[in-house]
């Protein structure tokens, strides 16, 4: 199967790296899945939305990314977040707590904390 090699970075450390045979992540311009071979891509992140890197064994990494660009060329995917967690890392209960209280006080905006939230939640395969 063929494999390409993904790099996962927010800006105070490298989140993940290694080979993947898939990625899906949400940009700007809707839902993107890259495979090996892609074609080359630069995107803006989706603000709130989490994304699935698949590795070569079957294994699915999932990560809330806050804010950044997706970048693709021949052999490399690089994630370049502002802030990013791996789903292991996050708190369910305390980002459970943040969105259900932004929902509540929501005057028809998103706020950074509701989005953050949001991602967190999907990324550790909960229902939003």
């Amino acid at each position: 199967m063929a494999e390409m090699n993904v790099e996962l970075v927010s800006v105070e450390r490298q989140v993940w790296s290694g080979p993947a045979t898939q990625v899906i992540v949400r940009t700007v311009d809707g839902d993107i899945g890259v495979l090996p071979g892609h074609a080359p891509l630069l995107a803006e992140l989706k603000e709130g939305f989490s994304a699935r890197i698949q590795e070569p064994g079957g294994n699915e990494i999932s990560v809330a990314l806050h804010g950044g660009f997706l970048s693709v060329t021949k052999d490399q995917v690089s994630i370049l977040a502002e802030d990013a967690q791996l789903s292991g890392e996050i708190d369910v209960a305390a980002a459970r707590s943040v969105y259900e209280n932004e929902r509540r006080h929501a005057d028809g905006e998103e706020s950074a904390e509701l989005l953050r939230a949001r991602a967190q939640l999907m990324a550790a395969g909960h229902d939003v």
